[in-house]
């Protein structure tokens, strides 16, 4: 598998965890170790696409690729959808997005879903696990997702979907045997036909009272295949507690 681009959007804002992308994580800044997790995939390049001259200026220091990009963007694929027009890459490239707190990011899951695009003519594809555990399935903190039967994303909702009427109408503290729940990893993959048309297209109510972007793919009628894996990839960094996990693993498993 060749020839696709990953694209990792760094912002400093972040409200548990101030600076995030340049926090030291065993001599490096998390940006540039995600950077260099991502490289290890068959990805023809790796891009940290920011707004902060700070990172642009680690990145730079550590030979990581990276463009300024604009500030106003709303969300990671708006930022995207720019660096697709700045590359003027060809609508059948393939843009892997790999967020900026996924210093633990396996490079075989980003293979993975690049070539699920190469290999199925779709706009957009993202990632799922299987969900056991039933107090997992009504977080609404854990976003769920329900496939058709060809893996194509029916929807995406912080409610506990598909809802098993009658088994939990005796009984919520265990999910019935067989039911498909599935819990939608953040990670995405996407035409850049699909990032150079996506600033044309209105957000979607169901995205806006949600609060998932996914949403205005399936709302305008584009299509999104999941990549079922059999476990959660490590967890990213999102509070201080998170990072000192981090911090550890490195310093247990990893040098350079």
């Amino acid at each position: 598998m060749n020839g696709f681009v990953v694209v990792i959007p760094a912002r400093l804002a972040s409200s548990r965890l101030p600076e995030k992308p340049l926090a030291d994580i065993g001599g490096k800044p998390m940006v540039v170790r995600v950077a260099e997790r991502a490289a290890q995939s068959a990805a023809s390049r790796v891009i940290v696409a920011t707004d902060d001259a700070r990172i642009e200026a680690v990145c730079r220091q550590h030979g990581v690729e990276v463009l300024l990009t604009r500030a106003d963007h709303p969300s990671g694929t708006d930022r995207l959808a720019e660096v697709a027009a700045l590359l003027a890459l060809p609508d059948d490239a393939i843009v892997v997005n790999v967020q900026g707190d996924e210093p633990l990011i396996d490079p075989a899951l980003i293979d993975r879903l690049a070539a699920l695009m190469a290999a199925r003519a779709v706009p957009m594809a993202t990632v799922a696990h299987a969900i056991h555990d039933a107090a997992e399935m009504f977080n609404p903190n854990v976003v769920k997702v329900v496939l058709d039967r060809h893996g194509k994303a029916l929807y995406f909702s912080r409610a506990p979907i598909p809802y098993a009427r009658d088994a939990f109408a005796a009984d919520k503290s265990q999910l019935p045997p067989g039911l498909p729940v599935y819990r939608h990893i953040g990670m995405y993959a996407y035409r850049a036909s699909l990032l150079h048309t996506y600033g044309s297209l209105a957000p979607a109510p169901l995205e806006q009272f949600e609060a998932l972007e996914q949403l205005r793919m399936l709302w305008h009628g584009y299509d999104i295949v999941v990549e079922c894996v059999a476990e959660a990839p490590p967890a990213g960094v999102d509070t201080p507690e998170d990072l000192a996990r981090v911090r550890a693993y490195f310093a247990a498993n990893l040098s350079g």
